[in-house]
């Protein structure tokens, strides 16, 4: 496998027709938890600010249905450790939504066991609505022994629960795939409670703390390590060979006190950290002013994915996300040196990785999306949503508010600034139609422009524009930018087959290139390290 893909798709469609078998080195997913919960993207309004406008991402609601006792059927005539905990969920908890979902997650994770190398990991990130159930599902598909940790990340430090303890924490199950798993001790800053504690000295090798360089009776005699050195015989021996204190000593490395005995310099700046614990308390969670924030649903801080990535592969490695969202295991993945695999079954999630990736200047190719006007007929009779967010990123949009009232009439927006003496965020209106379409959009068009007081209305359909479509438009006149002498046509009309070949909006150019999406930050290549600073 050569290039990074972006895959758009039912995760498990994708991976039983694309992910070979023992392809992938590590695994990350953090799939919907069952919490019951509507999940919506924030973006920033025309002003710049943070937004109320937001669209509907994925609803965490799974309900018992006709497709959820055919795939538990199926699953439980194959047999097998999965066949039998399913079987027993079933008998416990009736056929309720914890089993749909559950049912639901159950053929993913056989399938992600198949595409694991041996010398792979899984991490499986969840909260505690499922994650007892989901332990004893992944005991079923990897295998009780494979069971590596159960790390607690604090992803949040207040928490209002009302008459129970505060729930601050997600947990994320680790699995290997066989007996040796890649694993790269990896180590965090020591903490500056500790460093004032214990490194108390200086001297012109920097901080430093003391450590026992003789033996205590814990440890019991050592005959070969009983020996006099500048007068002193420590009763149970040193703890190293006399050549080893004779050059610690010359280095300056040995501290002598008061009452004549030895203790070795240990420097900070030698130690690696503090080696990585399951329970994380230094990552907090993306915040809402966060640099790195995009405003996706349950979107996971940079740094925890770059602890999991940098744990358990190796530069080249392949890595795997099944639920991708906005992208951050594969902008860990890239930042790290990995090559990596993303699957989402929304364009809207598609569509933000692309724009996240973009800075990197990384190489990869997205597969599923339509590339021709037969494939977009395709996905506009499939799913009429999923056609409307992948329209908008044709031409850059972002998806408009889903809400009733204000909003209705605009499938998606743009927005520009192009004036330095009254820097204003100014719109474009999207209106996006897969059906027949006729002079009455255009003339509702025109009313949604002006009622928002946008400055451009920009139409996108499958079918041709008609002649009277283009009258419409016509009429509406021009949007004069201080930028150009030129005059914007107000409303402007594009097919879909238009944009596939590269015709773009006539726009006026914009001084804030991030006026319509906030971009993440361009991530760095992160170079080894051999010590942490504090």
């Amino acid at each position: 496998m050569g290039s990074n893909l972006l895959y758009f798709g039912d995760n498990l469609e994708i991976l039983r027709r694309y992910i070979k078998d023992e392809s992938v080195d590590l695994i990350y997913l953090d799939p919907p938890f069952n919490s019951h919960a509507n999940y919506n993207v924030l973006f920033k309004e025309k002003s710049g600010t943070r937004s109320a406008a937001q669209i509907h991402a994925f609803e965490d609601t799974w309900e018992w249905g006709i497709d959820a006792e055919r795939t538990f059927d199926e699953l439980a005539r194959a047999g097998g450790k999965v066949a039998e905990t399913l079987i027993a969920f079933r008998r416990f908890l009736g056929t309720n939504d914890m089993l749909a979902y559950l049912v639901m997650m159950a053929p993913r994770l056989v399938e992600l066991r198949r595409v694991l190398r041996p010398s792979g990991s899984i991490y499986l990130h969840c909260d505690p609505s499922a994650s007892h159930f989901l332990k004893v599902l992944m005991d079923a598909v990897f295998g009780v022994r494979f069971f590596r940790n159960e790390i607690i990340w604090q992803r949040t430090s207040s928490h209002n629960d009302g008459l129970k303890w505060m729930a601050v924490h997600d947990t994320i199950l680790h699995y290997a795939r066989g007996t040796k798993p890649t694993w790269n001790p990896t180590f965090t800053a020591h903490n500056r409670t500790y460093v004032d504690q214990f490194y108390r000295y200086t001297d012109e090798g920097g901080r430093y703390r003391l450590h026992e360089i003789i033996r205590t009776a814990s440890m019991g005699p050592r005959p070969n390590l009983a020996y006099e050195y500048k007068g002193y015989t420590p009763q149970w021996g040193w703890r190293m060979v006399r050549p080893k204190v004779e050059a610690l000593d010359r280095d300056g490395r040995i501290w002598w006190s008061r009452t004549g005995r030895p203790y070795l310099k240990r420097y900070l700046a030698e130690q690696k950290g503090t080696p990585i614990k399951s329970v994380i308390t230094d990552v907090p969670p993306v915040g809402a002013q966060a640099a790195e924030r995009l405003g996706y649903p349950t979107q996971k801080p940079v740094a925890l994915l770059e602890r999991i990535v940098s744990a358990s592969s190796n530069e080249g490695d392949v890595v795997l996300d099944p639920f991708c969202g906005c992208g951050t295991t594969i902008a860990a993945a890239q930042k790290l040196g990995r090559r990596w695999i993303g699957i989402d079954v929304t364009h809207l999630a598609i569509n933000l990785m692309k724009r996240r990736l973009k800075p990197t200047g990384c190489d990869f190719k997205v597969v599923g999306e339509p590339t021709d006007l037969s494939g977009a007929r395709a996905l506009a009779k499939q799913d009429p949503y999923q056609f409307q967010w992948w329209a908008l990123d044709l031409v850059d949009a972002r998806p408009a508010d889903e809400k009733k009232g204000a909003d209705k009439g605009i499938d998606g927006r743009l927005a520009f600034v192009d004036d330095k003496a009254n820097p204003e965020y100014k719109q474009v209106v999207i209106s996006v139609k897969s059906g027949h379409v006729t002079a009455l959009h255009i003339r509702d068009l025109r009313g949604v422009v002006d009622r928002e007081n946008a400055a451009i209305g920009l139409f996108i359909s499958l079918e041709d524009a008609t002649g009277p479509m283009k009258t419409e438009a016509a009429t509406a006149g021009f949007y004069q930018s201080p930028l150009r002498e030129k005059g914007y046509p107000r409303l402007q009309l594009l097919t879909v087959g238009e944009l596939l070949s590269g015709t773009k909006p006539d726009l006026p150019p914009s001084l804030d290139p991030d006026a319509t999406f906030k971009r993440a930050p361009k991530p760095r290549r992160k170079l080894k390290q051999s010590k942490l600073d504090v």
